[in-house]
């Protein structure tokens, strides 16, 4: 949630995206399927394409914001739906739905390909966040990015760290409404310029750390700043007090997916979170574009 206030983020995007393919359809409207990763139907909706409300659906909350997102990519290029009366367009998710890796952003990204529009255009009309994921969507490894007083910044990272080995992402099983998070976050709290500027000096050394144990100090001195100013207790503090490593939230606060930080072997470092009721846990290497 920090990117919201201007601050630079570290931003690792993942080999798992989402595909989407677009093909005329009989009849004027937009008829959407959206696909799981075991190639099931999980959504499907049928949008006008005069005013870009759902006109059935197996989520009206999903159908409208797919229509939101039309609606805005059409006025930023007027002329993308004109090439057939009716589309049918399917997407196809490399993740499991519920965890949190981007469906919306990649949604965005891909919708802003099909409509030849700027993405982040796009993201900003129908988003109050950073864009920081919109831009994990097109980046083909490790970035930093800032977006500070309406302005984006956006490099390539030298985040390469021998001891990848020792990262793993588990997932907490409590998929978060990022929009809704921002949306609070907000609303309720209240960050320094100070803070901003201790938060992106922490994330330029977590980036360019060399030493395991100086990117373990780093990472946990981050969680326990972002702790402070949310008025969260740390999650290694709130379910992990006895594990060995260092241990951070990811993405919106306390949700989808913690990072965590192992000088053990595998095998143990895998034992202790089943043990603690958590199946998933993916090493880096299996995760992060750019492996």
């Amino acid at each position: 949630e920090y990117c919201e206030n201007g601050a630079k983020a570290l931003a690792l995007p993942t080999k798992l995206g989402q595909s989407m393919t677009v093909k005329p359809s009989r009849g004027s409207d937009l008829i959407w399927v959206a696909k799981d990763t075991e190639g099931n139907k999980w959504f499907e909706a049928q949008i006008s394409l005069l005013d870009f409300t759902p006109i059935k659906s197996t989520d009206d909350q999903k159908a409208a914001y797919i229509g939101k997102v039309l609606k805005s990519a059409v006025r930023l290029n007027s002329e993308f739906l004109d090439k057939w009366n009716g589309f049918k367009v399917e997407t196809t998710l490399e993740f499991d739905k519920d965890w949190g890796l981007g469906s919306s952003s990649t949604l965005i990204y891909n919708v802003a390909l099909w409509a030849e529009v700027n993405p982040y255009f796009l993201h900003f009309k129908v988003s109050n966040g950073s864009g920081y994921d919109v831009a994990c969507a097109g980046a083909e490894g490790p970035i930093e990015y800032r977006f500070n007083d309406d302005q984006l910044s956006i490099s390539q990272s030298d985040f390469n760290p021998k001891f990848k080995d020792k990262l793993f992402f588990i997932y907490l099983g409590q998929k978060q409404d990022s929009a809704l998070e921002v949306e609070q976050y907000l609303k309720t709290i209240k960050v320094s310029s100070a803070q901003i500027d201790q938060i992106s000096d922490l994330t330029e050394k977590i980036a360019s750390s060399k030493s395991f144990g100086k990117f373990e100090q780093h990472l946990q001195t981050h969680e326990e700043i972002i702790g402070s100013i949310l008025n969260r207790k740390p999650i290694k503090k709130e379910h992990f007090s006895n594990f060995w490593g260092s241990v951070k939230s990811l993405g919106a606060w306390g949700g989808d997916f913690i990072v965590a930080t192992s000088d053990q072997p595998v095998k143990e470092t895998m034992t202790y979170f089943k043990n603690k009721g958590y199946e998933t846990i993916i090493p880096y290497r299996e995760l992060i574009l750019g492996e």
